[in-house]
């Protein structure tokens, strides 16, 4: 056993759909959660930025001694994960690896990703899925600004209809039936989506594939925290007053906010 809490990061309010699946999965866990709001969006910043900042934030997680490090964001993951495995001596898990891990489960031929422009960019996804699934065709939407409006909290918004719309087309035009939601502020969008695309599809939430790598990754390495019910923080490195509002909606309760 190991009642060290989990470390998460992200840009912003995003990483707290992977947040509020480790919450109902892994109840047990006391969890620390950092926003870097200071630096968001990470989606158009250079590779050599973010891994700055990832190393940072690992660095900040780790001072507060945690047991593993999961980087809650599809860019930081494409980005550095590989940096961080190098330079931390502690599990590290990306929600690229995790989902795909998932998917490998599943007879599937062809698959949709939406991300930031700098994970698309990446081919992180791609990459990794035609990887692990053979012959799968892979469709990728970059889709800028779908994190900035979720963390404004504008995502149900006229424009943020309007631009779901715009990003669907793709998928919309070819019925594309799986969708990785590759930016973990997507999840948030899901309703909108699936009114805009008008047929069954499955979106694939990191925040679940995660939960689901990590539940199985502790009990493997006998990590778990099994004496207790969990404690969680969350710390910004920039004061946002609209984070608490779309906090307390995405993990439907009140956890205290502090600046770090």
């Amino acid at each position: 056993m190991d009642t060290r809490a989990i470390g998460i990061f992200d840009s912003g309010v995003g990483g707290l759909t992977v947040f509020s699946e480790l919450r109902k999965k892994l109840s047990n866990e006391d969890i620390i959660y950092l926003g870097d709001t200071q630096n968001f969006p990470y989606g158009d910043k250079s590779k050599e930025k973010i891994i700055e900042l990832a190393i940072k934030n690992a660095q900040i997680l780790m001072s507060k001694d945690v047991k593993m490090i999961i980087i809650a964001c599809g860019t930081a993951t494409s980005q550095a994960i590989h940096i961080l495995k190098e330079k931390f001596d502690i599990p590290i898990i990306g929600i690229i690896e995790s989902t795909v891990k998932y998917l490998e489960k599943q007879n599937i031929k062809e698959i949709g990703v939406i991300a930031t422009e700098g994970t698309i960019r990446s081919g992180a996804w791609e990459d990794k899925l035609k990887e692990n699934i053979k012959g799968i065709k892979v469709i990728n939407k970059a889709c800028p600004m779908l994190a900035t409006i979720a963390e404004q909290g504008r995502a149900e918004s006229e424009e943020g209809k309007r631009i779901i719309k715009e990003y669907m087309k793709p998928f919309k035009a070819d019925k594309i039936n799986k969708i990785i939601l590759g930016c973990t502020h997507y999840p948030i969008y899901e309703k909108l989506i699936r009114k805009e695309l008008e047929y069954d599809v499955e979106l694939i939430n990191t925040g679940v594939t995660v939960t689901e790598y990590v539940e199985k990754f502790l009990k493997a390495n006998e990590l778990q925290n099994e004496k207790k019910v969990g404690k969680y923080n969350i710390y910004l490195t920039k004061p946002e007053k609209e984070f608490k509002d779309i906090a307390k909606n995405i993990m439907q309760v009140d956890i205290d906010i502090e600046a770090i």
